[in-house]
This record gives structure tokens, C-alpha cells and sequence, in this order.
């Protein structure tokens, strides 16, 4: 049942409640979102060349994401805890920002969507990548994070439109 206009986690009085799930239907659902962090190309290029003084930055950030989604119900008080089957976070250069853009998906079979996992995972690693190269540039700008797909579940697929 829905709540104030609609909203499943706000009852009817406006006080935030935890999604009932149990009788919903698992299906197999996945989710993918993006995000960028945009910087100096000589920051860039200090990545790419693996000369950042805290190590290895598309390495680890790519691990903080991974975990970052596993620990989304953790972070978000409303989302309800899951067991991801998959959760993959890919780091890639482009030049044209310059930066890194950073795409994560997440998969499971079960009763909710892994939106704000995929979410969360994409945000983590950002916040990773400006953490290990804030050395070299402060100005870093962590921008675009969105929902890009989602499929399973009632409400059916979802893919973002051309931007």
C-alpha cells in the first residue's frame, strides 16, 4: 500500500517506514548506474600512470565501490539488506571531461531492486578516487550519478533516455 502521494516508504501520517517486500514475487533483478569525476589532465594522467601517492586509484576505488554496495542498507536507513549475486564496477578514462567515468551494476534474485545498490557502489568509488588523488587536485568534481537501467520486478524494466 502506498503512502503520501504515492511514496511506499512514507505512511499516511508522513512518518517514514520500511517497505513490507514479504509478499512480493523474487524475480531476477539488476541495475546499473553511472557517475564521473572530473579533474586536471595532469591528475588524469598521475592515474593512469600509477604515480598517485596513495596507490593503485582505479584499483581501489573499483574494491571501495564493490563494497559500498554491499554495505548500502547500512548506509540508507529505509533500504532492506540483500544478498547481491553480482555486483561489478567499471572505471574508464574519457579524455573529454577530463576524468573518470564510473559505471557499476548490480544483480540479484529476490523481493526488491538493487537501484541504490548500484547507486551507492558508483558514489563510493568516486568519493574513492577523489580521496586518493585529492593530493594532487582539489578541484575535482564528482558529478552525473544516475540510474542508467534496471530490470525485474513489478514495475518492469527502465532504461534512461538519449541524453
Amino acid at each position: 500500500m502506498a503512502g503520501v502521494a504515492g511514496l511506499t516508504h512514507i505512511g499516511a501520517a508522513g512518518e517514514a517506514n520500511m517497505v513490507d517486500v514479504g509478499d512480493k514475487a523474487e524475480t531476477q533483478r539488476s541495475a546499473t548506474a553511472e557517475g564521473f569525476v572530473r579533474m586536471q589532465p595532469e591528475t588524469l594522467k598521475l592515474i593512469r600512470d600509477g604515480d598517485a601517492k596513495k596507490g593503485d586509484v582505479i584499483g581501489t576505488a573499483r574494491l571501495a565501490g564493490i563494497m559500498g554496495a554491499k554495505k548500502t542498507s547500512d548506509l540508507i536507513p529505509l533500504c532492506h539488506p540483500l544478498m547481491l549475486t553480482k555486483v561489478s564496477v567499471e572505471i574508464t578514462e574519457d579524455a573529454d571531461l577530463p576524468g573518470l567515468k564510473v559505471t557499476a551494476t548490480a544483480k540479484l534474485t529476490g523481493k526488491t531492486g538493487v537501484e541504490m545498490e548500484a547507486l551507492t557502489a558508483v558514489s563510493v568509488a568516486c568519493l574513492t578516487i577523489y580521496d586518493m588523488a585529492k593530493a594532487a587536485d582539489k578541484d575535482m568534481e564528482i558529478g552525473g550519478v544516475r540510474l542508467v537501467e534496471k530490470t525485474g520486478g513489478k514495475s518492469g524494466p527502465y532504461r534512461r533516455g538519449d541524453d
